[in-house]
């Protein structure tokens, strides 16, 4: 089955051993998630890409227990799904929207784990709050329990994160390496934000990359290279070398300050006005497509 938008083509590949109920509810669930994708610039990431959907086997609180990303002429990502698992369910888990995050870079698929994997913990809840899965609240509130979680495994604090992330999945060490990358592309995208007025932020920097390079298959380091010069500021690059160096994960607190939110016994609390409100709900707003 082919979908499309702005001449852009999704092959859907939908396993035969669904029923034509469970059936239903994928394709309903694939329009949801492919449409939550065009809320970072405005279209596919890729001229021709392919999502494939199988069944479950066994039990599982979430109704898609397992995603992957293959990378190669077809990018393709590879869902396993509960069987009976309702529309809604399927459309409020996080693992689709953290998958398809994946694709908005052209990442080579190795090495340096921690940014590509930081990049989809960010934009699976930007995603969500875009298209109304979570409201603005809770979209920072889960950000901020996940930086704590990072934050919180602390037996490998005092190794570079380049070590860490080098090291998985081996060392198990999820939460500092998928949290420490999303506080990069947090931290890229106040910096842009803040430098320019609100005017220009992280989406606009993907764009560039997508427009430029989509097609091509790029390391990490080359990825941030390529954002800097693309977008003519000289951010990505040093604040990459930042992160992999970075012995625990990074200070997000100062990052939340400047977007007028206080943390409070580990609660969120959203000022409602003020220069750094404006910022933050500039990054949260849904895209008028």
């Amino acid at each position: 089955m082919l979908l499309t938008h702005n001449e852009r083509t999704l092959e859907l590949q939908i396993s035969a051993d669904f029923d034509e109920n469970a059936r239903g509810n994928v394709l309903a669930w694939v329009d949801n998630i492919a449409d939550s994708l065009l809320q970072v610039y405005g279209r596919w990431p890729r001229q021709h890409w392919r999502m494939v959907v199988e069944p479950a086997s066994g039990s599982s609180s979430d109704p898609i227990p397992w995603g992957q990303v293959n990378r190669g002429d077809i990018d393709t990502v590879r869902f396993y799904i509960l069987p009976d698992a309702s529309v809604r369910r399927l459309t409020e888990s996080w693992t689709s929207y953290h998958e398809l995050a994946h694709l908005l870079i052209p990442y080579e698929g190795s090495g340096d784990a921690w940014f590509s994997e930081g990049l989809a913990s960010y934009y699976q809840n930007l995603l969500q709050a875009r298209v109304g899965v979570l409201d603005e609240q809770r979209m920072w509130q889960k950000l901020l329990d996940g930086f704590k979680r990072g934050r919180q495994q602390s037996e490998f604090d005092g190794i570079p994160l380049a070590r860490v992330s080098d090291g998985m999945p081996g060392n198990r060490a999820f939460m500092r390496i998928y949290w420490s990358g999303a506080w990069y592309f947090l931290a890229a995208d106040v910096q842009l934000r803040q430098q320019s007025g609100g005017r220009f932020g992280l989406d606009d920097a993907l764009d560039a990359l997508n427009r430029c390079c989509g097609d091509e298959r790029l390391s990490a380091l080359a990825i941030a290279r390529k954002l800097d010069s693309e977008n003519r500021v000289v951010l990505f690059e040093p604040l990459f070398t930042q992160a992999r160096q970075s012995l625990t994960l990074p200070d997000f607190e100062s990052l939340y300050a400047s977007l007028g939110i206080s943390i409070e016994n580990g609660i969120a609390t959203l000022q409602a006005e003020g220069p750094g409100a404006t910022l933050r709900t500039g990054i949260t707003a849904p895209k008028a497509l």
